[in-house]
């Protein structure tokens, strides 16, 4: 199995290397940055670079880019420079955007999800024509999403595929989203093992509770995601209960849904390093 953690902020330049060299010494496979615009969210090139200047072995990448807000031909561009910054630790997260909000923020068209999937499948193909173009290689590739039509793009094209276990909210506007349901997971994962099983997946953890008290853990949770106690305790994408359940819990997530990658979030990784451990040593 491997780790990530997803860092949303820098702070100044010490304070971003000495995230990212804590992130390699808790012994995470990978860091990655999301690609989101207002407050501080970073902007993901450059923290990659720089996340890779100061750390040694650690995979650096994005989880994952809007693409819709990319030019194809200046995407190429920063994916090259990225990958020869980075001495080929880079991994490339893409997705087919989200959020009506930040398009508006950003000036850009909010365009129907049939638009922005066809953008997707184009946006790869250019990088990549691109990069051979240039004797550049194709970095791994991580497309990440829940439609089934995301999954089939991912089936195509891409090395890992990733489940975040979220799913718009009904009657909301775009990029207001809910958790998703055990079985609505389940079910993406089985659509997703029919066009293709030789993907790595990945599984993007909402949140990391260690407690002795699982129900009132969940309890907080069922409230903030208006859901029930045990829907929140069944959700794949949330990690709640002693080190020991949760160690057993990513093993069975492991052999139910096939995940062999997680990533959690900034404010979780301390917390699960133990757990990220005791499961490195562990065999089974």
């Amino acid at each position: 199995m491997r780790f990530g953690v997803t860092l949303r902020s820098i702070g100044t330049a010490p304070e971003w290397t000495a995230k990212c060299r804590a992130a390699e010494q808790l012994g995470y496979d990978v860091i990655t940055v999301p690609d989101h615009i207002g407050g501080t969210a970073p902007a993901p090139f450059p923290t990659i670079a720089a996340a890779a200047a100061v750390t040694e072995r650690i995979k650096v990448g994005t989880l994952v880019l809007n693409v819709p807000f990319h030019n194809p031909a200046l995407l190429a561009r920063d994916v090259a420079a990225t990958v020869q910054l980075t001495g080929g630790r880079f991994e490339l997260g893409l997705g087919a955007g989200h959020m009506k909000a930040e398009f508006d923020d950003a000036g850009l068209p909010w365009q129907d999800l049939p638009t922005r999937l066809e953008y997707l499948t184009t946006t790869i193909t250019d990088v990549r024509r691109r990069l051979e173009a240039v004797d550049v290689e194709m970095p791994p590739l991580l497309i990440a999403g829940h439609s089934k039509g995301v999954l089939r793009i991912a089936a195509e094209h891409a090395q890992i595929v990733g489940f975040a276990g979220l799913k718009p909210k009904p009657g909301a506007e775009p990029g207001i989203w809910r958790l998703a349901t055990e079985a609505e997971l389940a079910e993406r994962v089985a659509f997703y093992a029919g066009l293709n099983r030789s993907t790595e997946s990945n599984m993007l953890i909402q949140d990391v509770v260690v407690t002795d008290d699982k129900r009132a853990a969940a309890t907080e949770w069922a409230g903030l995601a208006e859901s029930t106690v045990d829907a929140i305790l069944a959700a794949p994408q949330l990690l709640i209960g002693t080190e020991h359940q949760i160690i057993d819990r990513v093993h069975e997530l492991r052999d139910r849904f096939g995940f062999t990658y997680f990533t959690v979030f900034e404010p979780a990784m301390e917390r699960f390093a133990p757990i990220l451990k005791a499961l490195r040593q562990s065999r089974t």
